[in-house]
């Protein structure tokens, strides 16, 4: 699959402003997103606790296993042997994954509970 596209120019944002034409080289999508190669995986978001943080059911994120989550970045994690997406907290000794969805509970970790992180979320790509 070809990944690489011709950016057109510009657009703000905010107010119209008049557009400068020029041309920038093509985008590869993959020399955008993936910065290890050899680490970097895909997976597809099903359900709605990352919306908060613009992660929506269906989407695409893309996870970079070589990188270790720091308290507030997001990360794909397994508890207990099954997956799931959230922000990686850490205050101290203590740890847990929080969702961007006030409709779920934080899942913290004490007792006999496995935590193994997959990798952090580096980006995510959803349609309009």
């Amino acid at each position: 699959m070809d990944t690489t596209a011709k950016i057109e120019g510009s657009v703000a944002a905010g107010f119209p402003s008049p557009a400068e034409q020029y041309e920038e080289p093509p985008l590869d999508l993959n020399a955008y997103l993936v910065k290890r190669p050899a680490a970097t995986y895909f997976l597809r978001v099903a359900g709605d606790s990352m919306n908060g943080a613009g992660i929506f059911d269906g989407d695409l994120i893309v996870v970079d296993r070589s990188l270790e989550p720091a308290d507030g970045d997001i990360a794909v994690a397994s508890v207990d042997g099954e997956f799931t997406v959230k922000r990686f907290r850490s205050r101290g000794r203590e740890v847990w994954l929080e969702p961007a969805n006030p409709a779920y509970p934080a899942i913290r970790f004490s007792g006999a509970r496995t935590l193994e992180i997959f990798g952090r979320v580096t980006a995510a790509i959803h349609k309009l």
